[in-house]
């Protein structure tokens, strides 16, 4: 008797989760993802993981003003991945905002060094562009 109690209950507030999840409101901003890749410098890695241990608060400010969210960056084997969402209307504009601000420019000035394109990318491309095969929400 007590395990067929102990089933309702945890149906009741099981169901009761599902009804509140979809009761809160839900953005409707279409998000698109991001990812790409570069090459660190050897001789740059220790510099370059410095800088990702504390950066600069400007400059994540700006990441959230131009609408990146979920930004991550990865290291394995001499390469770097990058990962974000955008959540903006306008990818090519948030990104002039970015390049022009002053901060940012700072800490490119100390980042690039620390890289260098792939093999594969294209003439002129620093990080280069990634194409999603798979994703779960």
């Amino acid at each position: 008797m007590k395990t067929m109690y102990w089933i309702a209950l945890l149906f009741m507030v099981t169901f009761q989760a599902c009804i509140n999840e979809s009761e809160t409101p839900v953005e409707n901003e279409e998000i698109v993802r991001y990812a790409s890749v570069i090459k660190v410098k050897p001789e740059k890695l220790d510099e370059y993981m410095a800088l990702h241990a504390n950066p600069w608060p400007g400059v994540n400010k700006m990441l959230k003003q131009c609408n990146i969210r979920n930004y991550s960056i990865y290291f394995r084997d001499g390469v770097l991945f990058s990962y974000f969402e955008y959540t903006g209307k306008d990818l090519e504009e948030d990104m002039k905002t970015m390049a022009e601000d002053s901060l940012t420019q700072a800490w490119w000035k100390l980042t690039d060094p620390c890289q260098e394109p792939v093999k594969s990318a294209e003439e002129g491309v620093w990080w280069a562009p990634m194409e999603e095969i798979y994703h779960l929400d």
